[in-house]
């Protein structure tokens, strides 16, 4: 019987894969048989996590990428292809927030948020639109947030461009479906990780979001994994333009007492 949900021997790419979300992820579809390249702009980082994949037994490749740098996401990519031959998959993790009352957010970072969190998923896929359409089965997952969907008190640059998320995702696949790719989001609910883990842990913001949370905990970043295989895999084989959210139930909920 054919594994549908089985992605081994394919090969993923995780921009922003050394840290945090997207580092999970990536050893996460080494763990379930991908061959799994991290890349970020830390060679340091680069350099642990893929010794963490080859432990796991799957090939990767050390490589620095910017997500502000469409010549490091091309030379990333014809890295890539050199050592495999070939792209299957391709997740956009890379990403930051800042915390800042919006009356006062100078020009400089919010357009240097959105080059990284917004225009930076974009020049990945189009880095590797080609290589994922010959692969016959391409899939992009980008990474949204509940930011994507709801206002966060003075984090506007953030949510502005996590919402823009969405609509990029949408188009891209109806574009791309064409080219054999499926473009999908997953939008993680609270996950503290060393981005944010600041704003939420032990403070009045996180306890908030957790009484908004009708399962009352935090997200654990392995809890994204499964999803993300899913929609790597055969299982996904009709499935485009959609957001998962992955949030123990917080956009679900109205009043939870």
């Amino acid at each position: 019987m054919t594994d549908i949900l089985g992605i081994r021997d394919r090969v993923a790419v995780v921009i922003g894969g050394t840290s945090g979300i997207g580092r999970t992820l990536a050893l996460g579809l080494a763990e379930h048989g991908a061959h799994s390249v991290p890349s970020g702009r830390r060679t340091n980082e680069i350099d642990a996590t893929a010794s963490e994949i080859e432990a796991l037994g799957r090939r990767t490749l050390r490589q620095a990428a910017d997500a502000r740098n469409r010549r490091s996401l091309d030379a990333l990519c014809g890295a890539v292809l050199a050592e495999f031959g070939r792209i299957d998959i391709l997740i956009n993790a890379a990403g930051y927030t800042f915390k800042e009352p919006t009356l006062s957010v100078s020009d400089e970072k919010w357009s240097g948020l959105l080059d990284t969190n917004l225009t930076g998923v974009l020049r990945a896929c189009q880095a590797f639109h080609d290589a994922l359409a010959a692969s016959g089965r391409g899939r992009i997952i980008n990474i949204a947030s509940l930011g994507s969907f709801l206002s966060f008190h003075q984090v506007a640059a953030y949510c502005a461009a996590k919402t823009a998320i969405l609509s990029l995702t949408r188009s891209l696949a109806c574009e791309w479906a064409e080219d054999g790719i499926s473009v999908n989001a997953i939008a993680p609910g609270v996950f503290p990780t060393e981005m944010n883990g600041h704003l939420v842990m032990n403070t009045e913001r996180g306890q908030e979001m957790l009484m908004r949370t009708p399962m009352r905990r935090f997200g654990k970043p392995e809890e994204l994994v499964g999803i993300a295989v899913m929609l790597a895999s055969d299982a996904a084989s009709f499935l485009t333009g959609q957001c998962i959210a992955v949030d123990g139930g917080y956009l679900a909920s109205g009043v939870n007492s």
